[in-house]
């Protein structure tokens, strides 16, 4: 095929190293679309031969090679070249491809970015249209070559690591740009806007640097056809332009995570009518959400969270489409807004830490999208509506509240539910057997509130458990022997912080919003009416990080099976009636954080006072009186077995059946006086001999009274 002129290869399954043979006679082939293939190695040098090539797009391979001295530097005719995501070596100063001039197009993100040291080439032969290097490495300062351009329209420099200050003259230079992004770098120093208005930057995202002080005030005016706008993560301060509502194309808008003061601008709420997401969140914003005149009737994400606003959620909200809205950790009050319930769109609502009191809305129950859910600490009373059966819903947190009444069949058809948090309420009654047909579940917290009755056997039919915490209850009955924690971990969608009642308040799970739940795998059953004895089988949860029984009746001796727990960082086994000794293995369990077996019947030696148990005091074996070793106080006497007796391992040499003793004695002195009245009986001579030993003894002790104390 000597006349090829255009070669698409792309995402055809290509694996292994491009070969010499074949492709490199190619010779009139102008365009070479290789990419989302599996090609390894280096490229070929035959490649320079192409010299009508005109676009080669290698993106999305694993080849591994550097660009100063792979053929692409030979490739004079190029002008689109697409080489990211592999393991190339590429300088940002790109100074391997100075003599190309008719280069428009270079793409080498998520590749390894370094700089150069000593370069003399500053003045390329290529004017560039795009520009996008985002990787890895350090990238120092910006390239000296983008001086000299004066045709980009996109410039991506994102996650390299670059150091200095805002590059406004890159706006000056360039007044057909349209995007750039300076994501995550270490850049410093004041937002400066370029002299003159820039008519065509449509993407701007500085989010996650070092920059700092004031946004300039005319910003609106500098920059009006923004339509994403993004300086999130830095240390901005003071307020919030008015001028932002002078961007009429605005659709995304990002100032969350920066030390903004002041009020919501009214303007942005009038003049932004195209704004979609609007995101503001972890500030130190105040006053009043919105007044009347808001115009954000686009508006689909609403994210305010950590903030100071007060007042309640505005009724003007209800004129907008949201699909996310994220108003927690504010000062907001008053009640829930039934209109909720009509923004059918609606997918999270996340509200926790506010002062939101009253019932939750029967509106609620029209949500049919709905899947988080978020109202936790905050003042919400009464039952929850006997109509919340959303299909859809996979978090529900409604934690530190006023709740009350039963769970009845309040979530019998949400088969898709994840999370459920109602801890820190009023609920009372058992736990209903239907929690069995919650496939899904992964978090079930329902500690202090006022649940009693036995343990559920339908627990046991959640195979994707990672947290049960039903602490601070009245369960009765036995630990169920068939629990089951899943090894997948989940995706979290909202934040979460729960602090067991372990010694020293150390977490017992933790998630983090966007991010994998990362310790979060417990069993807290602390603080019920359990009894019988620990199941041998928990030392099948060998993933467990933490395991709370304490304060219940719980009976028997520990298990040795739970030194199984190789990854357990908290065991608290207190205020119980176990007994035995502690397994000496447990001195194997090396992430053990937290341990204590205070307030039991325990006997023996402690485990020795070697890798994680060297760390652990007396206050944690404290009320076990027949436990001896240090670092208590009482001191294990050794005993040496005869040589013939046989030693059950189960037993401690050192311990005395005081129960075993006072029946011995006290059948060993019956008998002896038994023995004593038959001999006195049958022998009369023995008899006249012991009376008259009494008369005589009786006597001397009365003249020794008398003679003394008298």
């Amino acid at each position: 095929m000597a006349s090829l002129e255009i070669l698409s290869l792309a995402s055809c399954g290509l694996t292994g190293t491009l070969p010499n043979q074949g492709l490199c006679k190619l010779k009139q082939l102008k365009e070479l679309y290789m990419n989302n293939n599996d090609l390894r190695g280096t490229l070929p040098w035959c490649l320079a031969n192409l010299t009508s090539l005109r676009v080669l797009d290698i993106s999305f391979n694993e080849i591994n090679e550097s660009i100063s001295s792979s053929p692409l530097k030979h490739l004079i005719s190029i002008q689109y070249l697409f080489v990211s995501h592999n393991h190339f070596k590429i300088p940002i100063s790109l100074e391997p491809f100075f003599n190309h001039s008719k280069l428009k197009k270079f793409y080498g993100e998520n590749n390894q970015i370094f700089k150069e040291i000593g370069s003399h080439s500053l003045a390329p032969r290529f004017q560039l249209n795009s520009f996008v290097l985002g990787g890895y490495g350090d990238g120092g300062t910006f390239p000296k070559f983008l001086y000299h351009q004066y045709d980009l329209d996109e410039v991506d420099l994102s996650h390299l690591n670059l150091k200095g200050e805002f590059p406004n003259w890159l706006l000056e230079n360039n007044t057909k740009l349209e995007t750039l992004l300076l994501v995550n770098n270490s850049l410093s120093g004041p937002f400066q806007l370029p002299i003159h208005p820039h008519q065509h930057l449509t993407s701007l995202d500085i989010s996650v640097n070092k920059f700092y002080g004031h946004i300039p005030i005319e910003i609106g005016a500098n920059l009006p056809r923004l339509i994403f706008l993004n300086i999130s993560r830095n240390a901005f301060h003071g307020s919030i332009p008015s001028s932002i509502g002078d961007m009429n194309s605005l659709e995304s808008l990002d100032f969350s995570n920066n030390n903004f003061l002041g009020e919501i601008p009214e303007h942005l709420a009038m003049g932004c009518f195209s704004l979609r997401l609007l995101a503001l969140s972890n500030n130190h914003l105040e006053g009043h959400l919105f007044s009347r005149n808001f115009n954000l009737t686009n508006l689909m994400w609403l994210q305010l969270e950590n903030n100071n606003l007060t007042g309640y959620i505005p009724e003007s909200l209800s004129n907008c489409s949201l699909k996310e809205l994220y108003l927690g950790y504010n000062h907001f009050s008053g009640k829930v807004p039934g209109w909720l319930g009509n923004m059918s769109d609606l997918v999270d609502f996340i509200m926790p830490n506010n002062h939101l009191e009253g019932p939750i809305p029967m509106e609620f129950c029209k949500l049919n999208f709905l899947e988080i859910l978020d109202l936790s600490e905050n003042i919400i009373s009464e039952y929850l509506p006997s109509c919340f059966q959303h299909f859809e819903i996979k978090q529900v947190d409604l934690s530190r509240n006023r709740l009350q009444g039963q769970l009845n069949d309040t979530f019998y058809y949400s088969l898709s539910l994840e999370t459920l948090d109602l801890s820190y309420n009023f609920f009372t009654g058992n736990l209903p057997n239907w929690i069995g047909r919650l496939s899904l579940l992964r978090h079930l917290i329902l500690a202090n509130n006022n649940l009693d009755g036995e343990l559920p056997l339908q627990l046991c039919e959640l195979d994707h458990l990672r947290i049960v915490d039903l602490s601070h209850n009245k369960f009765t009955g036995f630990i169920l022997p068939c629990l089951n924690m899943s090894e997948r971990y989940n995706r979290g969608y909202y934040a979460a912080t729960s602090a067991s009642s372990f010694p020293h308040q150390v977490p017992a799970y933790t998630y983090f919003l966007g991010e994998t739940l990362v310790s979060a795998s417990g069993i807290d059953l602390s603080c019920n009416k359990l009894i019988g004895e620990i199941p041998h089988q928990m030392g099948n949860l060998t993933m467990l990080h933490s395991l709370n029984f304490s304060h219940n009746n719980l009976t028997g001796p520990i298990p040795s099976e739970l030194s199984n727990l190789n990854v357990i960082e908290s065991l608290d086994l207190s205020y119980n009636n176990l007994n035995g000794k502690i397994p000496p293995k447990f001195v194997e369990l090396s992430n053990l954080a937290v341990f204590t077996v205070a307030h039991n019947n325990l006997s023996g030696k402690v485990p020795e006072r070697v890798n994680q148990f060297a760390t652990f005091e007396d206050i944690c074996y404290e009320g076990n009186p027949l436990l001896c070793g240090l670092p208590l106080s009482k001191i294990c006497k050794e005993i040496e077995s005869p040589p013939t007796s046989v030693v059950d391992e189960h037993e401690d040499s050192n311990f005395i059946d005081w129960g075993m003793f006072y029946i011995s004695f006290t059948v060993s002195y019956i008998i002896m006086l038994l023995g004593v009245f038959v001999v006195l009986y049958v022998n009369p001579r023995w008899r006249q001999v012991w009376f008259y030993l009494v008369e005589k003894w009786i006597t001397s002790s009365y003249y020794f009274i008398v003679d003394y104390f008298l």
